[in-house]
């Protein structure tokens, strides 16, 4: 039994420098790929990352909002996939919390760039693998 879900999980996503993120296409395949880490986490219920508003994964979420992120510790081959809903916020105070000096190398007009939103992954379960075993959890 995984014991002390949220710290455990949490350290692994916290050292990694990349996630992985998928969305689903139009055809109902996976489609994923790597990002910069979230910029910020509620535990591990909620996520935030930045993205272009003119993205290929922004269009697929605003079709079918189911999403996976994984993040993986090769050094010591363990990982978790995370399952949720994904939404596409382009508010002010959402796009104020996350942004970083320096994000006008993405965002040329700077916090207020149209091509500039934040993805909120709500997360329903996981699945966690480490030691040759993999478990799932939920998280309410």
């Amino acid at each position: 039994m995984l014991k002390d879900a949220e710290k455990t999980i949490g350290n692994l996503i916290d050292k990694q420098r990349i996630a992985f993120i998928s969305s689903v296409d139009d055809d109902g395949f996976p489609n994923t790929k790597a990002m910069l880490p979230p910029r910020k986490r509620e535990g591990i219920k909620v996520f935030y990352f930045s993205t272009n508003t003119s993205s290929l994964r922004v269009s697929q979420y605003r079709v079918n909002s189911k999403a996976c992120i994984y993040f993986c510790d090769k050094r010591f081959f363990r990982g978790v996939m995370l399952k949720g809903i994904v939404e596409a916020l382009e508010d002010a105070q959402s796009k104020n919390m996350i942004w970083k000096d320096g994000d006008t190398m993405y965002y040329h007009q700077g916090v207020t760039d149209p091509d500039y939103c934040v993805l909120r992954f709500t997360v329903s379960e996981g699945r966690y693998y480490s030691n040759f075993k993999s478990e799932n959890f939920f998280i309410e």
